[in-house]
Formats: C-alpha cells, structure tokens, sequence
C-alpha cells in the first residue's frame, strides 16, 4: 500500500467521521422536540425511566423537523394494522 493510499483512506475516515458527528448533533437537536405522551392515546412517557426509553418508539421526520412518540401498545397495534393491509393487497393481486 503506498501512502497515497493511506492518504485516500484517511480522507475518507475523516470524511465518514464529521458525517457521522453532523448526523448524531442533528438527531440530538431534534430530542427537545420529544412530545411528553404517546401520540395516539396520550399515555404520559416519563424520560427519566430506562424501561419506557428503551421500549417506546420514536419516529423522526427530519425534513418536516416533526418527532413522534408512541408507546409499545400503540406501535404493536399500529404494525398489525399495517401486516393486515399488506397481506389483503398480496391476496388481491
């Protein structure tokens, strides 16, 4: 490998890096923007607690800078809905 090579390859990393810190910053300022309950049935959502944190769902639109909160009960709900509406459109066709 010549050290033109590892020149590229540093270029790159470092190129990856401030890409990566870019994004985490971007996400991070999008956290006070965290609604207090979840979106469908308003079910408060305590941010200190580890178990609600690691179990409720966050979806982030970025471009419409919008944050949404939703608690398992609603998330499994939600996705069976949805399995049901993809399962009648591959029957249909």
């Amino acid at each position: 490998m010549s050290s033109y090579d590892r020149k590229i390859k540093r270029k790159q990393k470092k190129q990856a890096e401030k890409q990566l810190e870019k994004d985490i910053a971007l996400k991070m300022g999008m956290f006070d923007r965290l609604p207090d309950e979840c979106d469908s049935c308003e079910q408060s959502f305590d941010k200190q607690n580890r178990e609600m944190v690691t179990t409720w769902n966050v979806v982030v639109r970025e471009k419409e800078k919008i944050v949404r909160l939703y608690c398992p009960e609603c998330w499994d709900r939600a996705t069976k809905i949805i399995k049901e509406i993809e399962d009648a459109r591959s029957t249909n066709l």
